[in-house]
Protein backbone atom coordinates (compact mmCIF):
# COMPACT_ATOMS: atom_id res chain seq x y z
CA UNK A 1 0.00 0.00 0.00
CA UNK A 2 1.80 3.45 -0.90
CA UNK A 3 1.56 6.00 1.46
CA UNK A 4 -1.18 8.81 0.74
CA UNK A 5 0.97 11.43 -1.00
CA UNK A 6 3.96 11.11 -3.10
CA UNK A 7 6.31 13.52 -2.18
CA UNK A 8 10.08 14.57 -3.89
CA UNK A 9 12.00 17.73 -4.15
CA UNK A 10 13.51 19.79 -1.57
CA UNK A 11 11.68 20.43 1.42
CA UNK A 12 12.26 24.03 1.87
CA UNK A 13 11.10 24.76 -1.56
CA UNK A 14 9.45 27.92 -2.48
CA UNK A 15 6.53 26.52 -3.92
CA UNK A 16 4.71 23.22 -3.58
CA UNK A 17 2.95 21.60 -6.49
CA UNK A 18 -0.23 18.61 -6.18
CA UNK A 19 -0.91 16.57 -8.92
CA UNK A 20 -3.63 14.17 -9.78
CA UNK A 21 -3.09 11.11 -12.27
CA UNK A 22 -5.32 10.74 -15.70
CA UNK A 23 -8.20 8.38 -15.75
CA UNK A 24 -6.50 5.58 -16.34
CA UNK A 25 -2.93 5.14 -14.75
CA UNK A 26 -1.97 5.79 -11.08
CA UNK A 27 -0.20 8.42 -9.27
CA UNK A 28 2.98 6.09 -9.42
CA UNK A 29 2.48 6.04 -13.64
CA UNK A 30 5.98 5.95 -15.57
CA UNK A 31 4.33 9.46 -17.00
CA UNK A 32 3.48 10.42 -13.74
CA UNK A 33 6.92 10.21 -12.31
CA UNK A 34 8.69 11.54 -14.95
CA UNK A 35 6.99 14.63 -15.29
CA UNK A 36 7.41 15.05 -10.89
CA UNK A 37 10.89 14.24 -10.83
CA UNK A 38 11.12 16.69 -13.59
CA UNK A 39 9.36 19.67 -11.83
CA UNK A 40 11.49 18.52 -8.38
CA UNK A 41 14.35 19.10 -10.53
CA UNK A 42 13.89 22.74 -10.65
CA UNK A 43 12.95 23.17 -7.56
CA UNK A 44 8.96 22.44 -6.43
CA UNK A 45 8.17 20.43 -3.69
CA UNK A 46 5.82 17.65 -5.49
CA UNK A 47 2.93 15.64 -4.04
CA UNK A 48 1.06 13.31 -5.68
CA UNK A 49 -2.03 11.45 -4.65
CA UNK A 50 -4.75 9.11 -5.91
CA UNK A 51 -8.18 8.99 -5.84
CA UNK A 52 -10.42 6.68 -4.01
CA UNK A 53 -11.36 4.72 -7.20
CA UNK A 54 -7.69 4.19 -8.43
CA UNK A 55 -6.54 3.31 -4.95
CA UNK A 56 -8.72 0.52 -4.63
CA UNK A 57 -7.78 -0.76 -8.07
CA UNK A 58 -4.27 -2.03 -6.15
CA UNK A 59 -6.84 -3.99 -3.62
CA UNK A 60 -9.52 -5.51 -5.32
CA UNK A 61 -9.61 -7.15 -8.34
CA UNK A 62 -11.46 -5.82 -11.35
CA UNK A 63 -11.03 -2.42 -13.13
CA UNK A 64 -13.45 0.21 -11.56
CA UNK A 65 -14.07 2.52 -13.89
CA UNK A 66 -13.24 6.33 -13.41
CA UNK A 67 -16.28 7.82 -11.98
CA UNK A 68 -17.41 11.22 -13.56
CA UNK A 69 -14.53 13.77 -13.33
CA UNK A 70 -17.36 16.34 -11.12
CA UNK A 71 -17.56 14.03 -8.96
CA UNK A 72 -14.25 13.53 -8.04
CA UNK A 73 -13.60 17.57 -6.88
CA UNK A 74 -14.62 16.58 -3.34
CA UNK A 75 -11.77 14.52 -3.06
CA UNK A 76 -9.54 16.84 -4.94
CA UNK A 77 -10.69 19.30 -1.82
CA UNK A 78 -9.71 17.12 0.49
CA UNK A 79 -6.54 16.62 -0.60
CA UNK A 80 -5.36 20.27 -0.82
CA UNK A 81 -6.88 20.06 3.05
CA UNK A 82 -4.82 17.29 4.43
CA UNK A 83 -1.39 18.32 2.71
CA UNK A 84 -1.38 21.83 4.29
CA UNK A 85 1.35 23.11 2.14
CA UNK A 86 3.34 25.83 4.37
CA UNK A 87 3.56 27.70 1.40
CA UNK A 88 2.56 28.52 -1.91
CA UNK A 89 0.25 25.85 -3.21
CA UNK A 90 -0.06 24.97 -7.14
CA UNK A 91 -2.62 22.36 -8.07
CA UNK A 92 -2.71 20.49 -11.26
CA UNK A 93 -2.45 16.96 -12.45
CA UNK A 94 -2.29 14.85 -15.90
CA UNK A 95 -5.18 14.56 -17.74
CA UNK A 96 -8.42 14.60 -15.66
CA UNK A 97 -6.36 15.02 -13.04
CA UNK A 98 -5.93 18.63 -14.26
CA UNK A 99 -9.99 18.97 -15.53
CA UNK A 100 -10.61 18.04 -11.69
CA UNK A 101 -7.79 20.80 -10.23
CA UNK A 102 -9.97 23.71 -12.63
CA UNK A 103 -12.81 22.82 -11.75
CA UNK A 104 -11.71 23.41 -8.18
CA UNK A 105 -9.19 26.32 -8.80
CA UNK A 106 -11.76 29.35 -8.21
CA UNK A 107 -12.75 28.60 -5.29
CA UNK A 108 -9.46 28.04 -3.62
CA UNK A 109 -7.78 30.51 -4.90
CA UNK A 110 -10.86 33.11 -3.74
CA UNK A 111 -10.20 31.94 -0.45
CA UNK A 112 -6.31 31.93 -0.77
CA UNK A 113 -5.75 28.46 -0.52
CA UNK A 114 -3.45 27.73 -3.83
CA UNK A 115 -1.78 30.48 -5.86
CA UNK A 116 -2.17 28.72 -9.45
CA UNK A 117 -3.46 25.66 -11.67
CA UNK A 118 -1.19 23.64 -13.37
CA UNK A 119 -2.72 21.10 -16.32
CA UNK A 120 -0.69 18.14 -18.12
CA UNK A 121 -1.92 16.94 -21.42
CA UNK A 122 -5.78 19.08 -21.10
CA UNK A 123 -8.26 16.98 -21.89
CA UNK A 124 -10.24 19.38 -24.24
CA UNK A 125 -12.62 16.80 -25.69
CA UNK A 126 -12.41 13.02 -25.57
CA UNK A 127 -10.21 11.45 -28.61
CA UNK A 128 -12.71 11.63 -31.77
CA UNK A 129 -15.16 13.99 -30.37
CA UNK A 130 -13.66 17.64 -30.74
CA UNK A 131 -17.64 18.68 -30.82
CA UNK A 132 -18.41 17.35 -27.02
CA UNK A 133 -16.09 20.27 -25.35
CA UNK A 134 -14.83 20.10 -21.40
CA UNK A 135 -14.06 23.97 -21.68
CA UNK A 136 -16.89 26.08 -20.36
CA UNK A 137 -15.42 26.48 -17.09
CA UNK A 138 -12.43 27.61 -18.48
CA UNK A 139 -14.17 30.75 -20.29
CA UNK A 140 -14.13 32.56 -17.04
CA UNK A 141 -11.59 31.08 -14.72
CA UNK A 142 -9.73 33.34 -12.39
CA UNK A 143 -6.80 31.69 -11.11
CA UNK A 144 -3.72 32.04 -12.92
CA UNK A 145 -2.96 28.49 -15.16
CA UNK A 146 -0.36 26.80 -16.90
CA UNK A 147 -1.22 24.08 -19.84
CA UNK A 148 1.79 21.78 -21.35
CA UNK A 149 -0.03 20.73 -23.79
CA UNK A 150 1.53 18.69 -26.84
CA UNK A 151 0.90 19.63 -30.57
CA UNK A 152 -0.86 16.19 -31.12
CA UNK A 153 -2.52 15.59 -28.44
CA UNK A 154 -5.83 13.71 -29.51
CA UNK A 155 -7.36 15.33 -26.72
CA UNK A 156 -6.88 18.99 -28.02
CA UNK A 157 -4.41 19.71 -30.35
CA UNK A 158 -2.78 23.07 -31.76
CA UNK A 159 -4.67 23.34 -34.40
CA UNK A 160 -8.00 23.07 -32.27
CA UNK A 161 -7.41 24.93 -29.08
CA UNK A 162 -6.56 28.55 -30.60
CA UNK A 163 -10.36 28.76 -31.76
CA UNK A 164 -11.77 27.83 -28.46
CA UNK A 165 -13.50 30.38 -25.44
CA UNK A 166 -9.86 30.41 -22.78
CA UNK A 167 -9.53 32.46 -19.96
CA UNK A 168 -6.55 34.92 -20.67
CA UNK A 169 -5.52 33.65 -16.72
CA UNK A 170 -4.75 30.87 -18.71
CA UNK A 171 -1.15 30.49 -20.73
CA UNK A 172 -0.51 27.48 -22.41
CA UNK A 173 3.10 26.06 -23.52
CA UNK A 174 3.31 24.49 -26.79
CA UNK A 175 5.52 20.95 -26.97
CA UNK A 176 6.04 20.19 -30.71
CA UNK A 177 4.51 17.06 -31.85
CA UNK A 178 3.76 16.04 -28.24
CA UNK A 179 1.31 13.07 -27.40
CA UNK A 180 -1.13 13.09 -24.38
CA UNK A 181 1.76 12.20 -22.41
CA UNK A 182 4.06 15.12 -24.08
CA UNK A 183 5.90 12.43 -25.99
CA UNK A 184 7.15 13.53 -29.13
CA UNK A 185 8.31 11.03 -32.32
CA UNK A 186 12.56 11.62 -31.81
CA UNK A 187 12.72 10.80 -35.97
CA UNK A 188 10.06 13.49 -36.59
CA UNK A 189 10.37 16.62 -34.14
CA UNK A 190 14.59 15.89 -33.06
CA UNK A 191 13.04 16.07 -29.45
CA UNK A 192 12.72 13.52 -27.18
CA UNK A 193 10.41 12.98 -23.84
CA UNK A 194 13.86 14.35 -21.94
CA UNK A 195 13.63 17.19 -23.64
CA UNK A 196 9.96 18.12 -23.34
CA UNK A 197 9.76 17.46 -19.74
CA UNK A 198 13.22 19.53 -19.04
CA UNK A 199 11.06 22.31 -21.18
CA UNK A 200 8.05 21.68 -19.05
CA UNK A 201 9.80 21.87 -15.95
CA UNK A 202 11.62 25.17 -16.90
CA UNK A 203 8.60 26.98 -18.10
CA UNK A 204 6.56 25.99 -15.20
CA UNK A 205 9.47 26.88 -12.86
CA UNK A 206 9.33 30.60 -14.27
CA UNK A 207 5.68 31.04 -14.30
CA UNK A 208 5.50 29.94 -11.21
CA UNK A 209 7.84 32.75 -10.34
CA UNK A 210 5.71 35.68 -11.78
CA UNK A 211 2.53 34.65 -9.67
CA UNK A 212 1.20 37.22 -7.14
CA UNK A 213 1.74 35.30 -3.75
Amino acid sequence: MLDRFLLQGPQDARFTILLAHGAGAPMDSASMTSAADALAGVGFRVARFEFAYMAARRTEEGRKPPPRAETLNPEYEAAVAELSASGPLIIGGKSMGGRVASMIADDLHDRGKIAGLLCLGYPFHPPGQPEKLRTGHLAGLTTPALICQGTRDEFGTRDEVPGYDLSDRIEILWLEDGDHDLKPRKKISGFSSADHLATMAKAAKAWAERLPV
